[in-house]
């Protein structure tokens, strides 16, 4: 009778031993479980950041600034030389850049600004493009188009290139006109070779 009563005490005892190491494992398991949900909502976390980013640099990639100010840049120094049918091609050339634009991969804020700016950009450059045989007119319209692609350039950047806002006090019956330079000699596009040098830069942009 002593020997059953011990054999069922030990079997109790190793019953009762197992069922906590059963417990504790599946404590185990929980806790490592929600590690690793942790972990990967952490991860999950990291990857939408990085996709966050890279969107963003793609977008900025995307529009076509660094033509647009190339564009510019041909058509203010063929002013500058009184050359216009060289401005006439540049403007044409950064309206084929604007049609070109898709406007599903800038961001909020890219696509508000991109939207004050591109019709006044557009048609400012569409008449420069088309008065080849007018120079007055070019310059005219340029000095529009000179304030749209400063607050362009304010907008998507300026590429990493050094760029100057320079600024001539005759322009404009004397009320004075910017334009966007890629150096600091200064080369007025409103006077051109009658008076190149007149002007001052204003701002550097970077």
């Amino acid at each position: 009778m002593k020997t059953y009563i011990s054999l069922v005490i030990m079997v109790t005892i190793a019953a009762t031993t197992l069922a906590i190491a059963a417990c504790n494992t599946g404590n185990d398991k929980t806790t490592t479980s929600k590690e690793n949900d942790k972990t990967g909502d952490t991860s999950m976390a990291m990857h939408q950041q990085l996709t966050n980013h890279a969107t963003g640099t793609q977008n900025a990639a995307m529009f076509p600034i660094k033509a647009i100010i190339a564009g510019y840049l041909q058509m203010k120094n063929a002013l500058a030389n009184d050359n216009a049918n060289d401005a006439a091609a540049a403007g044409k050339s950064i309206v084929e850049l604007l049609n070109k634009v898709n406007q599903s991969t800038l961001s909020a804020d890219q696509m508000k600004a991109y939207a004050d700016l591109h019709d006044d950009i557009k048609e400012n450059a569409e008449h420069i493009g088309s008065n080849a045989d007018k120079i007055k007119h070019q310059r005219e319209h340029f000095m529009m188009l000179s304030s749209d692609i400063s607050d362009l350039i304010k907008a998507f950047g300026n590429n990493g290139q050094t760029l100057y806002k320079d600024f001539c006090p005759m322009a404009n019956n004397g009320k004075g006109a910017i334009w966007i330079s890629e150096t600091k000699d200064i080369k007025n596009p409103y006077l051109g070779k009658s008076m190149p040098t007149c002007g001052t830069i204003k701002e550097e942009m970077k």
